[in-house]
C-alpha cells in the first residue's frame, strides 16, 4: 500500500474473525470453475513460513512462486520499462477481451513487507495456479507491479504503454494489496463503483465476512487504471491498526493472519470468474 503523504485518516471497520465461516465454492456455475482446484488454507499458510524481506531478493522469490504454481519459466516474463520492472504471465482464454489480476511485490526499506504487499504476490500466485488449466472467455493478465511503493511506478508505466485503441479490451483490474490483518474489503477510494458492488454481492452469496473502507491518503495499483478509464478495484485486509505494522519493522511473516489472506483469494477468485462471465463492458 503506497501512502500519499506522511499522516493518513483511515476509516475502517473493527473486527476479529477467529471462526471465519469460509466457503470453498465458485459463484459462477460453470462447472469447470469449481471447489476441487482451489488453494487450502494450509497452502496458504505454508507461503508465510519464510518471507523474502530484501527488495533485492523480491524480484526473483515472486517469479520462483509463479513458477511453483505452475507458470512456464518461458512463459514468466519481465517487462523493462523506463525505470521499473514488472513481472508478467498472460493466460489465454477465449477472446483477447482481458482482465488484469496484480499486485505489487516490492517493500518499503523497513521490516519485511509481509503484509504489505508478499500477501497479494501469494495471493495472486495461487490465483494463477487455480485458473491456468480453466477454459475461460477472457484473457488473463496477472502481474506482479514493480515500485509500487515509490508512487505506482509499475502500474503507472504499464497502464501508459496500453494504446488508446486497446483500452476497451481492458474488462477490469483487481488489484490485491495488503491482506492478513483482517477480514477481506474493499477500498472506496480507490475501486470503482460497479467492481465494488460485485464483490459485496459475492462474499454476501459465499457468506464471507466483507467490509468496505476508506483509506485516507494511501493510494494504491488499481488508480492507474481507473485513471485509463478501465474499472479497477482493490481488496485488501487490513485493521484499524494498520499503521502501526505497515511501513514498519512490524510488518513481519508473523503478522499475517493466513485466515485473512486465504478470504482474500477466495473473494478475488469469485470476483474474476464472475468478470469473466460478464459482457466486457459490464463494470464500466
Amino acid at each position: 500500500m503506497n501512502r500519499k503523504q506522511a499522516r493518513c485518516v483511515v476509516i475502517l471497520v473493527a473486527f476479529a474473525f477467529p471462526s471465519l465461516g469460509l466457503v470453498r465454492v465458485a459463484v459462477s456455475e460453470r462447472p469447470e470453475a469449481l471447489v476441487g482446484d482451489l488453494a487450502t488454507l494450509d497452502e496458504i499458510a505454508n507461503e508465510f513460513q519464510s518471507v523474502p524481506c530484501k527488495n533485492g531478493d523480491r524480484q526473483q522469490a515472486a517469479m520462483a512462486l509463479l513458477e511453483r504454481m505452475g507458470a512456464p519459466r518461458d512463459a514468466i516474463t519481465i517487462q523493462h520499462y523506463k525505470n521499473v520492472d514488472d513481472i508478467v504471465v498472460v493466460k489465454p482464454g477465449a477472446t483477447q477481451e482481458k482482465i488484469v489480476i496484480g499486485a505489487h511485490y516490492d517493500k518499503v526499506e523497513a521490516g519485511c513487507g509481509a503484509i504489505d504487499n508478499w500477501t497479494g504476490v501469494v495471493t495472486v500466485a495461487h490465483l494463477y495456479n487455480t485458473l491456468r488449466t480453466k477454459n475461460l472467455k477472457k484473457t488473463l493478465v496477472f502481474v506482479l507491479f514493480g515500485k509500487e511503493e515509490s508512487g505506482l511506478v509499475g502500474s503507472w508505466a504499464m497502464t501508459r504503454a496500453i494504446d488508446k485503441a486497446d483500452v476497451a479490451q481492458y474488462c477490469a483490474m483487481v488489484n490485491i494489496d495488503s491482506l492478513g490483518q483482517a477480514k477481506p474489503q474493499v477500498a472506496d477510494n480507490l475501486s470503482t463503483k460497479k467492481l465494488e458492488s460485485l464483490a459485496e454481492i459475492i462474499a454476501k452469496n459465499m457468506k464471507l465476512p466483507f467490509a468496505h473502507a476508506i483509506i485516507g491518503g494511501a493510494d494504491a495499483d488499481s488508480t492507474p487504471f481507473i485513471a485509463h478509464k478501465i474499472p479497477a478495484i482493490t481488496i485488501h485486509g487490513l485493521s484499524n491498526n494498520w499503521q502501526s505494522i505497515l511501513h514498519s519493522t512490524h510488518d513481519q511473516a508473523t503478522a499475517v493472519d493466513p485466515k485473512g489472506v486465504y478470504a482474500g483469494y477466495l473473494l478475488a477468485f469469485n470476483v474474476v470468474n464472475s468478470i469473466d462471465e460478464s459482457p466486457c463492458d459490464a463494470f464500466r
